[in-house]
Parts: C-alpha cells; sequence; structure tokens
C-alpha cells in the first residue's frame, strides 16, 4: 500500500507564491515518474508537471516559466513551486506517482488565488 500526502494549499492574492509538498510512504525511486496535476470546478483535470526517473521536467504551457518541479529524495517528497500566481491558477492540486504497472493518486489540496 503506498500513501501520497499533498500539503501547501491555501489562500493567496494574485502574484504570490505557495509552495506544494508531496511526501510518499515509500522512496520516490520507486516510481518511473511523478507529477503534479489540477482540477478546478466544472473542468478536466489536467497535468501541471512531472519529473521522471531520470529527472527530466516537462510543464503545461500555461505555467512554464512560473511554476517549478523538483524532488528530495532524503524526505522522499516532490515539491511544486508555484511562483507569480493567477486566478485562473485556482483548483485541487493533486500528487500522482507512476510505476511500470498502474500508479497512485493523494487526495489533494486547494489552492485558491484571489484578484
Amino acid at each position: 500500500q503506498v500513501q501520497l500526502v499533498e500539503s501547501g494549499g491555501g489562500l493567496v492574492q494574485a502574484g504570490g507564491s505557495l509552495r506544494l509538498s508531496c511526501a510518499a510512504s515509500v522512496s520516490i525511486f520507486s516510481f518511473k515518474a511523478m507529477g503534479w496535476y489540477r482540477q478546478a470546478p466544472g473542468k478536466q483535470r489536467e497535468l501541471v508537471a512531472t519529473i521522471s526517473i531520470s529527472g527530466s521536467t516537462n510543464y503545461a504551457d500555461s505555467v512554464k516559466g512560473r511554476f517549478t518541479i523538483s524532488r528530495d529524495n532524503a524526505k522522499n517528497t516532490v515539491n511544486l513551486q508555484m511562483n507569480s500566481l493567477k486566478p485562473e491558477d485556482t483548483a485541487v492540486y493533486y500528487c500522482n506517482a507512476e510505476e511500470f504497472l498502474g500508479g497512485y493518486w493523494g487526495q489533494g489540496t486547494q489552492v485558491t488565488v484571489s484578484s
């Protein structure tokens, strides 16, 4: 049983910053990739950023230059630094971990950006 626990969400004004963390119950090198996804009310879940076991990253065009995904193996965590936040970033953010067969999701953390 693998558990992913997100933290760091909250309320912030436009232009501000937040740092999300995803703590895994096992080594993050147990997964071929990890990432962050988000879902706003009435919309489908979308990819925000991913980091592979090799360290390569990719980002949604809407967050390029503003968000940075990173990992801390010592703490078994994957982080998402979010800068220059916009109201359209408001959503529930979910951590994802991919195995070679299947994967896991965290429970989500709410991010609300006010104008």
